[in-house]
């Protein structure tokens, strides 16, 4: 099992990544969340759950399968599996739905200690360390991934009772029914898991072995969706064009760069072929490539913020910090909202080391970490920052928050202490500095009381 601290100093970007295939990881991408999150909300809101109170987590595993639960507040995990079998949103969409009836029936999907080892993918943030920052070495800004290990991975949950499934597939339905939406979707998610399943007859999908499906589920899920008004609703063609890029995107990450340009060969200039081969000719570095499939998108779609984020992680992870700038910054201009994205210009303004990038860096970085104050990559990155203008007191202080963020207490403690000495009683960064070490304290004694083995 990795430790979170062995991982980060282990992580070198993608490459890394791909040789734990088999291994669940964590990923955070502005433009898959932004998406899920969309789809997600509507449903949320007509089952009564608080605006902002549900964190999907955004799982790495090519397994279709999906979970929620309540522990260390409201999560809902989404497979990349899922997302990438689905032939339409709306099945995606059902699924969510389901999974939202079990937070809203206060159903529990797993332990309490499973959950609590995949509950803050914001508090993982991008968890790329300082160390990899001051060795150069590539964050992986699109699609980040933070290793869990296979001990720590997600595959411990607990089946729910036939009596929640039943009442989550019920109330599933109803939350369709108030947004539009068809039922469709769910049901012929099933009929695609049970199809291979048969196929695959020693190889039980994920999904049924948490969600069991009792024939006579099915047929009277099957009967009350059908007899909805919303039955025959579609998925406009933009919807299936979006699922189809979101598709593309994951399969140019997660797989083998060979498979993709198989999957997606020249033959197809689709969209979505574009975007597939602009990232596996990228991981393939193959930057002249890469750059050609990305700026033939961009020139057909000027206002996309994630091309534009794209290029700029290409052009950064080839050693071009300074080109990397504009395509961030307009990426940042184009969807202000997320905090990857400033995250990604502020990481390549420091990344040159010119006084006035980098001032201008801890400022973007200030207003990253407004929305996303537990973001550890982004404390990672203002540490540098601080530590490039001679302000090694602050700089301790952002690392401490970095360390304590990527789920480091130990080292969080040290630096937090080491800061607390510097700064003047009474002043918020002082209290700052004290509350990340009350927070570590006991974990750092208990650490210290460890014997050191030889």
């Amino acid at each position: 099992m990795f430790r979170w601290r062995s991982f980060v100093l282990l992580f070198a970007g993608w490459a890394f990544f791909c040789a734990q295939a088999s291994a669940q990881v964590l990923l955070r991408d502005a433009e898959i969340e932004e998406w899920l999150y969309d789809m997600s909300e509507p449903l949320w809101q007509v089952a009564g759950l608080p605006d902002g109170s549900v964190e999907i987590l955004l799982i790495g595993d090519p397994t279709p399968n999906a979970f929620a639960g309540a522990s260390s507040g409201l999560k809902m995990g989404i497979h990349t599996g899922l997302i990438t079998l689905a032939d339409t949103p709306n099945e995606v969409e059902g699924v969510i739905a389901h999974e939202t009836g079990h937070l809203a029936g206060g159903h529990s999907a797993r332990t309490a200690e499973a959950m609590a080892k995949a509950s803050k993918p914001r508090l993982l943030g991008l968890m790329v360390g300082a160390a990899l920052l001051a060795a150069g070495a590539p964050a992986g800004a699109g699609l980040t991934a933070m290793g869990l290990g296979q001990a720590a991975a997600l595959d411990t949950y607990l089946g729910y009772s036939r009596g929640q499934e039943s009442a989550a597939d019920q109330a599933g339905l109803t939350y369709l029914d108030e947004v539009g939406s068809s039922a469709r979707g769910l049901l012929d998610f099933f009929d695609v898991l049970k199809n291979q399943q048969l196929i695959r007859a020693n190889q039980p999908q994920p999904y049924f072995q948490t969600h069991p499906l009792a024939v006579q589920r099915v047929a009277r899920l099957r009967n009350r969706a059908e007899a909805s008004p919303y039955w025959d609703e579609r998925d406009s063609p933009e919807e299936i064009a979006k699922l189809r890029l979101i598709q593309a995107k994951i399969h140019g990450f997660l797989n083998d760069p060979n498979v993709t340009l198989r999957m997606y060969p020249l033959t197809d200039q689709s969209d979505a072929a574009r975007y597939a081969r602009a990232v596996a000719y990228y991981r393939s570095s193959d930057l002249p490539a890469a750059m050609r499939e990305i700026d033939r998108l961009l020139a057909d779609y000027p206002d996309n913020p994630y091309y534009y984020e794209l290029k700029g992680q290409m052009l950064f992870e080839h050693g071009k910090a300074a080109d990397a700038i504009a395509p961030h910054r307009t990426s940042a201009e184009l969807a202000p909202q997320h905090a990857l994205l400033k995250i990604n210009l502020a990481r390549a303004l420091v990344a040159t080391d010119r006084d006035e990038n980098v001032a201008e860096a801890i400022g973007i970085l200030e207003e990253a970490l407004r929305l996303e104050r537990d973001n550890g990559f982004a404390w990672a990155v203002l540490a540098r920052a601080r530590s490039h203008q001679g302000d090694d007191t602050l700089a301790l202080l952002a690392q401490a928050e970095a360390e304590y963020h990527s789920n480091d207490p130990v080292a969080a403690h040290r630096f937090a202490s080491l800061a607390k000495d510097k700064l003047t009683v009474g002043t918020p960064e002082h209290q700052q500095a004290l509350d990340i070490i009350v927070a570590t304290a006991e974990i750092a004694q208990q650490a210290r009381r460890q014997p050191r083995r030889r």
